[in-house]
């Protein structure tokens, strides 16, 4: 549609769901872009397919916006391209890279994704040489070098493409926002890893290592305690509750069970609350709110599952987090029972994440359909539960024998 823009036409342009543009007629080739989720730029356009976003409503004044389209017009007609294409003219309204992702990116993906204090660490940290650029200054090639910087610094491949894909998301929005005509990481290929990877779980004798531990563990800290309480009985002190009448003697033993009975995640058993586990019905809820793909899943307790629950229950407060904190907050780490526990069973290069690893690699040795593996593992990709097909037993045996039938 064409009509002469106003700052109060600007301030009525309504989100219709699709992406729409309204020219002005004061000076042709200007027009103010609107995405389908509402997001306002001015852009111009002095040929066919010729056209330069200039930035945003609100950033930008409508006056601002008129000079610059009519500085490109202008020089369009008089060398056949806008300066600022030829010789890289900045833009007025483009931000850096800097004030984009304070200002503009960080306050949305706040309000969109889980994670954005972990987002906004590996973007300081990774790309501050080139925070204080603008948007319109940073190519490929520059991002090309800050990778190759991360790789001789001893980073692997996959590492550099998870570090690529924060940035990513970043130029993804400027183009969305018309801060951007296209992202510099266009023409920036991820670089090739191994999709399926090593997957570490427990040989039979690791498992029996584990457990082994953590009795040896509960023992010791119920033997302490014994200890603990003579020493108090003979100063005629009051005794300190019998560890002995308990069925764990702390946190670790029924969070160890949980996990490698369940797969789920570190943080998705921190978030764990008391209602979400119906003992009755035998599952446990992985809320969409503490899950990393924010779907809510139910996940079947086998019979440890249960009585570990149900033994941890009779101990702890059934209201609240399964497993709290202080203050009644999220528990936040285990790293140090975990370590010692792993050196005492002498198991090496296993982390606490591999605990689902080996929830899924065993439910695929013993047939389990990978599609049944993917719900219960709340993968939102069946691509990520492929990385265990090769552990289902006779599948590509039987696939090859088909052949010579």
């Amino acid at each position: 549609m064409r009509e002469k823009l106003t700052a109060r036409r600007l301030n009525s342009l309504e989100i219709t769901g699709k992406e729409y543009e309204v020219h002005d007629t004061t000076v042709p080739g200007l027009f103010v872009r609107v995405t389908a989720a509402g997001a306002k730029s001015y852009v111009v356009t002095w040929a066919r397919g010729r056209k330069k976003a200039l930035g945003r409503v609100g950033i930008l004044t409508l006056e601002q916006a008129r000079e610059e389209a009519l500085q490109y017009l202008n020089e369009a007609r008089k060398h056949g391209e806008p300066l600022a294409v030829t010789q890289g003219r900045r833009g007025a309204g483009t931000p850096t890279l800097r004030s984009f992702i304070d200002d503009h990116y960080m306050p949305w993906f706040k309000a969109h994704h889980k994670g954005h204090e972990k987002t906004l660490h590996t973007l300081d940290t990774s790309f501050e040489p080139i925070m204080h650029r603008r948007l319109d200054e940073i190519t490929g090639r520059d991002l090309e070098q800050i990778r190759t910087a991360w790789l001789n610094g001893g980073n692997k491949p996959a590492t550099a493409n998870r570090k690529m894909g924060s940035i990513s998301g970043v130029f993804s929005r400027a183009v969305e926002w018309a801060y951007l005509p296209a992202s510099p990481l266009e023409k920036v290929k991820q670089l090739k890893v191994d999709s399926i990877g090593r997957i570490r779980y427990l040989s039979k004798d690791e498992a029996k290592a584990l457990r082994d531990a953590l009795d040896a563990r509960e023992e010791r800290i119920r033997a302490e305690r014994d200890s603990a309480n003579e020493w108090r009985a003979k100063r005629g002190r009051e005794a300190l509750p019998d560890l002995r009448a308990l069925a764990f003697a702390d946190h670790l033993k029924p969070m160890v069970l949980l996990s490698l009975n369940t797969g789920m995640r570190r943080g998705e058993l921190f978030n764990l609350r008391w209602h979400h586990a119906n003992l009755q019905a035998r599952t446990l809820t992985v809320a969409g709110e503490g899950a990393k793909t924010s779907e809510t899943r139910h996940i079947p307790l086998n019979a440890e599952a249960l009585a570990t629950l149900q033994g941890w229950k009779d101990q702890a407060s059934d209201t609240g987090y399964i497993f709290p904190g202080e203050d009644d907050k999220p528990m936040t780490d285990v790293k140090t029972a975990w370590l010692e526990l792993l050196k005492n069973a002498g198991i090496v290069g296993f982390r606490w994440h591999d605990m689902r690893h080996d929830f899924a690699s065993r439910l695929v040795m013993a047939g389990v359909p990978l599609n049944t593996v993917r719900d219960l593992l709340g993968h939102a990709d069946i691509k990520m539960t492929l990385r265990y097909a090769h552990l289902a037993p006779d599948s590509k045996a039987a696939a090859v024998n088909l052949l010579g039938a």
